[in-house]
């Protein structure tokens, strides 16, 4: 009888944004899509937000390594903060790199990873990701036209795409919003051609925004990397919060400064949860 091929995962997390990761220069996932769906199940899976393949770059993109991410619903994601830190973390400490500053490749540019070490070398702290610059107008993201207007109703949107699509509301309690409900309604909302990741936020502190996600192909998650710098950019520029803020997600915070030259910083701790192997 043949035996399956097994495949040997890693599972971490980023302020409890969790992914499995696989290092796919070494196993082959002929379907990550199928593979995402049914190892993110959380009751006959490994359970995660998603599934994560951590490769060789295009020859021409100049990056170290690539990634490439699935949610759990089997969508691909252009783009994670949480999972580039988390990857940051891996390939310093799984001795792949001996760099601390690593170029990856994403499907929406070449994000540079910068990792921040322990004494003694050996461990990562804390990895900064350099987001690129945001911007609020993407004809293929966001329909402006139909707008977001009719969102009122809930609080103060504003679409900011991170490379990915989000929809930044803030209110004036969160506690009163049904992020389930109003999430899955809104991801597939008329304005928002690919799906969208929404955010509810509020302001708690002058610097400080209490954030919580509803993330397209995932629904609620404890984090999310694009969504926290989305939300910083959006506070900023409705003038709600200064350029550098903390965002707190139901998993962790999250430290954000949008710089002068338009970059946004992305930092916070990356954590291994546990790793074994699993028949593909």
């Amino acid at each position: 009888m043949m035996k399956h091929p097994t495949i040997h995962f890693t599972k971490m997390h980023g302020a409890g944004n969790d992914y499995i990761y696989v290092d796919s220069s070494r196993y082959h996932i002929p379907d990550p899509a199928a593979a995402a769906r049914l190892w993110s199940d959380r009751h006959t899976g490994i359970g995660s937000d998603g599934l994560v393949l951590i490769g060789q770059p295009s020859i021409m993109s100049g990056a170290d390594f690539s990634m490439r991410i699935f949610n759990a619903d089997g969508s691909e994601a252009m783009m994670c903060g949480n999972a580039s830190r988390c990857i940051g973390k891996y390939l310093y400490e799984r001795g792949l790199t001996t760099k601390t500053a690593i170029r990856l490749e994403t499907l929406s540019g070449v994000k540079t990873l910068m990792l921040t070490l322990s004494a003694n070398g050996r461990s990562v702290e804390s990895v900064t990701v350099d987001m690129l610059q945001p911007t609020l107008h993407c004809a293929a993201q966001y329909d402006e036209q139909v707008g977001v207007d009719a969102l009122r109703e809930i609080g103060h949107p504003l679409f900011v795409s991170m490379g990915n699509p989000h929809c930044v509301i803030f209110v004036d309690d969160l506690s009163q919003v049904d992020i389930a409900r109003e999430g899955a309604r809104l991801e597939r909302y008329a304005a928002f051609p690919q799906r969208c990741n929404i955010e509810f936020a509020q302001l708690t502190e002058p610097a400080t925004l209490r954030t919580r996600v509803w993330e397209r192909g995932s629904g609620i998650t404890m984090a999310c990397g694009t969504g926290a710098c989305a939300t910083a950019v959006a506070a900023a520029t409705l003038g709600i919060a200064p350029r550098q803020s903390r965002i707190v997600m139901d998993g962790g915070t999250l430290t954000i400064d949008w710089q002068a030259d338009g970059h946004v910083m992305l930092s916070g701790p990356a954590a291994f949860v546990f790793e074994g192997d699993i028949a593909l």
